[in-house]
């Protein structure tokens, strides 16, 4: 299934609703990270609007997390 086009602000509210927290914010970019038994998963989200789809599977890749789930939390 394809990727909606999404701003990063919707992104962003997906990831912290995941559990990912705001590290830094550097020009255009923010950072975020989450602890998960031991690991620290590290995203970098553009601020764009909309997000590119590849840049967006690349944070999918980044956090674990496959398109179906992503799709959901999108949906709701």
């Amino acid at each position: 299934m394809r990727l909606p086009l999404l701003s990063s602000d919707k992104i962003l509210k997906i990831l912290i609703d995941m559990g990912f927290s705001v590290v830094r914010q550097k020009d255009s970019h923010i950072s975020l990270h989450k602890k998960v038994d031991g690991k620290t998963f590290l995203v970098v989200v553009p601020r764009k609007s909309p997000v590119k789809r590849g840049t967006l599977i690349s944070i999918l890749k980044q956090v674990g997390i496959s398109r179906e789930e992503f799709l959901k939390k999108v949906k709701k």
